[in-house]
């Protein structure tokens, strides 16, 4: 097999951004974890130890490399991934620099073994701080194996500014998710201090996601998917009601490159409209797939930040597929009509009949006989006191019954009173609407008829 690996003529070099300078141990498992899925590699082990400033390993079943690639993925600007300036805006692999391994070893004390498919011996290099101590043929496995030891031996001063442990642990696992999200299909491992962190094997999107972040993303992703002459969207959104505090789990892929992008971030969060609680950030997992010249990459070291040619269209795509999944499923709570209560009934023996219950009657009890009624409450001493109180309470209220009466007989005149002045205000209405479906009731309310009667309306 020829050797793949050149390097770039000044003019095309020139053109190129400059590379991420390895800031963190997060930064060299960045470089070497985008080589591994270059390669072609279906598994792909990483093994960290003390947060990776003492070992960073990674192992891929990838294509390896024959000896002179090998040696040459050491320079700047060293790469198979292009030939000239106009490759950089058609690229479709995680890498393009060739700077990766340059930057990495001027930091570090680096092991390499690789070997080809169908190759009888590997390839063995260790380089410490750009210098090559050794370059020797190896038995190893198919594919590469590279350690990065004592990372910033040679700079204390930037190995000082590194966080602790916990910090630098979780940048690393932040560069894993993004890599093991992007490609599903890819078998992974981790290990830290020789604990097993995540043993990934090829899944769907969803399983992936599952198995990186626990089980209850079960039940809060919505998918997401949108095909458009511009581009295609596919992924997950989390359910509204799973929305956290902290922007953690929010990823944009663009042809499987993790992004960041504040617009495309706007676009998506305010498809949920009112549907977010206060100061709260939905969770999404979301793929764009768009022809590589549409976009450029080579404009920042760390190739997290993209252009789009069109990206106001990509913005009305994508939230309009985030909006259309919102509306498909429902996201508002349910209730289940269908379902019937249960009652604790014992099942019947063999030949057991049920009996109807039984109920005490009176046949002589006359509710409306008030002779019987008044006989009874008045049967006891006790009885006819109480009574005989309460008459003389109801006597002071009501001091003679003529009185009652008088009264008695001005509400009715009042309300036949009233009675007449409905009937002409009706009579009048009847004749100045007799075309009209209505009629008006002292200029405030509305009569109209409808099939079950008659409505009346209060126009206030």
């Amino acid at each position: 097999m020829p050797d793949i690996i050149r390097l770039l003529p000044d003019n095309v070099a020139n053109q190129i951004a400059a590379g991420e300078v390895i800031q963190r141990p997060a930064s060299a498992v960045k470089e070497l974890l985008e080589n591994a899925i270059d390669s072609g590699a279906t598994h792909i082990k990483l093994i960290i130890k003390d947060s990776g400033k003492t070992l960073i390993q990674l192992i891929d079943n990838g294509c390896g490399m024959s000896e002179t690639d090998a040696r040459l993925s050491f320079e700047r600007h060293a790469t198979s991934k292009i030939k000239e300036a106009s490759d950089l805006f058609n690229i479709r692999t995680m890498g393009f620099r060739g700077e990766a391994l340059a930057s990495i070893a001027a930091i570090a004390q680096i092991e390499l073994k690789t070997k080809r498919i169908g190759d009888e011996t590997g390839t063995s290099i260790i380089i410490e701080g750009t210098e090559v101590k050794s370059q020797e043929s190896c038995q190893c496995s198919e594919g590469t194996s590279i350690s990065v030891k004592n990372l910033f031996f040679n700079v204390p001063a930037r190995r000082n500014f590194l966080k602790s442990n916990t910090v630098e642990t979780n940048h690393i696992l932040d560069e894993f998710h993004r890599v093991a999200l992007a490609f599903p299909d890819i078998s992974f491992e981790m290990y830290h201090n020789n604990s097993e962190v995540y043993h990934l094997t090829p899944s769907p999107l969803k399983q992936r996601i599952i198995s990186i972040f626990g089980s209850n993303f079960n039940q809060r992703l919505i998918p997401v998917i949108q095909e458009s002459g511009i581009c295609n969207i596919s992924g997950f959104i989390g359910k509204p009601d799973s929305a956290k505090k902290t922007r953690g789990e929010q990823f944009f892929f663009v042809n499987n490159r993790f992004i960041k992008h504040p617009y495309l971030n706007h676009a998506v969060v305010s498809a949920f409209d009112e549907l977010l609680p206060a100061n709260s950030f939905p969770a999404y997992f979301i793929f764009i797939e768009i022809d590589s010249k549409e976009i450029d990459i080579n404009i920042h070291p760390t190739k997290t930040e993209i252009k789009f040619q069109d990206d106001k269209s990509i913005y009305a795509i994508m939230r309009s597929a985030v909006k259309m999944a919102l509306g498909k499923f429902s996201i508002s709570p349910t209730l289940d009509f269908n379902v019937e209560k249960s009652f604790d009934i014992l099942p019947l023996k063999k030949g057991e009949t049920v009996n109807p219950p039984t109920i005490k009657i009176n046949p002589d009890y006359n509710p409306f006989n008030t002779e019987n009624r008044e006989k009874k409450l008045n049967s006891s001493p006790a009885q006819s006191l109480i009574n005989k109180t309460n008459r003389e309470s109801w006597e002071k209220l009501y001091p003679s019954e003529v009185n009652i009466k008088q009264d008695n007989n001005e509400i009715i005149q009042q309300g036949e009173a009233v009675q007449q002045i409905i009937h002409s205000d009706w009579e009048n209405n009847i004749q100045h609407q007799t075309k009209k479906q209505y009629l008006q009731l002292h200029s405030s309310y509305i009569v109209t008829q409808v099939k079950s009667g008659v409505m009346l309306i209060d126009q206030q």
